[in-house]
């Protein structure tokens, strides 16, 4: 099922190099609507609950240690075909393969620090969501 809502967080790189509102810019002039907003910082326990489907990846202790560096601004967005229109406006996971004018490729500094994370489906981005927000901070 298609919905019209995805999820994002700008990450602790971003928001420590003061991009937050130049990607809130981006996002808001690509015709994303901001559903909910908030600056917070995750615990190590916390960042692992939210990463938990790469537990047994290499890369999941340094990820969990990175996502709890510092704070973050997770994001409910809303715009017809949202999950595949974010997915195209933030570019690819890696910046250096990111096309020209995507938010990755202007903000990321590396594949981990790259600036932004984006739901990759509906249900992902439902859940995503409701890790951050409860439904009365959803408007």
């Amino acid at each position: 099922m298609t919905t019209n809502r995805t999820f994002t967080m700008i990450k602790p790189d971003a928001v420590a190099d003061g991009h937050t509102g130049a990607i809130i810019q981006l996002i808001e002039a690509a015709g994303f609507r901001i559903v909910a907003i908030k600056k917070t910082q995750l615990s190590a326990d916390r960042a692992g609950q939210f990463y938990a489907v790469h537990q047994e990846r290499p890369f999941y202790g340094d990820l969990c240690q990175y996502m709890s560096s510092g704070a973050i601004v997770p994001m409910i967005l809303e715009k017809e075909n949202a999950v595949a229109d974010f997915r195209a406006l933030i570019g690819a996971t890696n910046p250096e393969q990111a096309a020209e004018g995507t938010i990755r490729k202007k903000f990321a500094k590396s594949v981990q620090a790259n600036a932004i994370h984006g739901s990759d489906s509906d249900e992902n981005a439902a859940i995503e969501g409701s890790f951050f927000f409860a439904d009365l901070e959803k408007f």
